[in-house]
C-alpha cells in the first residue's frame, strides 16, 4: 500500500520529529530517539497509516457537523485552510467558552465531531466534547495522552510545516473519499502552508 505522500515529503515537512517529553500512549509511534538531543523521532510510516485513518473517520461525517479548533498560533492558517477547503466550522486562537455546551448562547452550535489541533492547548473544546459525548480527533505529538481523545492522528503538531502538510493531507483525503475531488486534482499546498 502506498503513503499518501512521498516518504521525503513527510520528512522534509518535520512531520517526525516530536518532542523530548514522551509519554506511554505514544511509546508505540516513537521510532526512536535522537541520542544528541533527547528528541523523539516518530515512526512515519505509521504516521501515514493514522492520517488514512484519520481522514476515514472524519468522512463519516457532513463538514457541517465538523469543528476544528486550533489553538497554536503555528496551525492557524493550516487549520483555517482545512475547514474552509472541506466546509467546516473552525476557530483559532481561542476556543470560546460554552459554544457546543450553552444553548442559551447566540452562538451556540451543535457539532457531531471535534477535531483538535493539540489536546493540551485544546484541553477546553476537548472538555467540552466529552461533557456533550460527541468525538474528538486530535493531533497527537510524543508528549501528548490520549484521554478523552477518540481518534489520535499521530504527527508533530507544533512545527508550521509539519502542520501545513498534515491538514492539507486531510482535507484532500477527506475530499477524496467524499468524491468532491479526484487523484490528481489536489489542493495547493500553499494555501496550508506559511
Amino acid at each position: 500500500m502506498s503513503n499518501l505522500v512521498a516518504v521525503d515529503q513527510y520528512l522534509e515537512s518535520g512531520i517526525q520529529i516530536g518532542t523530548k517529553f514522551k509519554t506511554k500512549d505514544m511509546s508505540e509511534y516513537i521510532h526512536k530517539v535522537n541520542p544528541k538531543n533527547g528528541v523523539a523521532i516518530l515512526d512515519v510510516q505509521k504516521i501515514d497509516e493514522k492520517l488514512k485513518s484519520g481522514a476515514e473517520f472524519l468522512a463519516k461525517y457532513n463538514p457541517e457537523d465538523i469543528l476544528v479548533v486550533c489553538r497554536r498560533e503555528n496551525g492557524w492558517k493550516a487549520a483555517k485552510a482545512f475547514a474552509e477547503s472541506i466546509g467546516a466550522k473552525f476557530f483559532v486562537g481561542r476556543y470560546p467558552a460554552g459554544i457546543i455546551t450553552n444553548s442559551q448562547l447566540k452562538t451556540f452550535m451543535e457539532p457531531k465531531v471535534m477535531f483538535v489541533a493539540d489536546p493540551r492547548g485544546d484541553k477546553n473544546a476537548i472538555k467540552d466534547s466529552y461533557h456533550v459525548g460527541i468525538p474528538v480527533v486530535a493531533l497527537c505529538d510524543s508528549n501528548n495522552t490520549f484521554k478523552n481523545i477518540d481518534v489520535s492522528i499521530i504527527c508533530n503538531n507544533k512545527g508550521s510545516r509539519s502542520l501545513g502538510l498534515v491538514y492539507w493531507v486531510l482535507a484532500n483525503e477527506y475530499l477524496k473519499i467524499k468524491g468532491s475531488i479526484k487523484k490528481g486534482g489536489e489542493l495547493p499546498l500553499d494555501n496550508f502552508s506559511e
